[in-house]
């Protein structure tokens, strides 16, 4: 209604879609290209994940510069989008996430600091990262991601567990086998 006071809408988080790995597993598999630039029904497996991104609305920042582990790679994220109100994390190499998803995870965030999706009982991708989570997102390095955050907050009763049905929360694409299975989910798909 006109003349009423309304507090602004407040920012949404930023998609971290995090494309630095070096895809080992995936070479090992057999695959003669980086899991990222694999082919999968016309784009490749990360054009996949960013048209999810898009399609959200939600803000994004992708991070490719090759960081040496996958808590490098978040840190390096965080710092690059440091005064973003929130943050969700997602591999590159989850090409069937859903929109819808990314939107509902970003939404949960408005009353816990960590949001993760789990389907049937297992937790997958993006977890969602309230500001408050910035000084532990940005000091973490190495292999683990942000394991350590999460756990963190939910010893203090600040992490919601989000029920999704949502296949592409689960099934990244680490083996050629990945791929191959990704591409029949996809050809399945209405």
């Amino acid at each position: 209604m006109a003349g009423e006071n309304r507090a602004p809408c407040a920012a949404p988080p930023v998609v971290l879609v995090l494309a630095s790995g070096r895809g080992e597993r995936f070479a090992a598999s057999g695959g003669a290209v980086h899991k990222l630039c694999a082919p999968l029904a016309g784009r490749t497996v990360l054009e996949h994940t960013l048209a999810a991104v898009r399609a959200s609305g939600l803000p994004w920042h992708l991070e490719d510069a090759g960081h040496p582990g996958m808590g490098d790679s978040i840190a390096a994220a965080v710092r690059a989008t440091a005064d973003a109100p929130g943050w969700l994390v997602l591999p590159g190499d989850l090409p069937l996430v859903q929109p819808d998803t990314l939107r509902n995870i970003a939404a949960a965030l408005a009353d816990c600091a960590v949001a993760v999706p789990v389907r049937q009982g297992e937790h997958g991708h993006p977890v969602g990262f309230a500001a408050q989570c910035l000084p532990g997102l940005l000091a973490l390095a190495g292999e683990q991601g942000a394991a350590r955050v999460v756990r963190q907050q939910a010893q203090q009763g600040r992490v919601r567990w989000v029920e999704v049905e949502d296949v592409g929360t689960v099934t990244d694409v680490d083996t050629v086998q990945d791929l191959e299975r990704v591409a029949q989910l996809l050809a399945a798909r209405p």
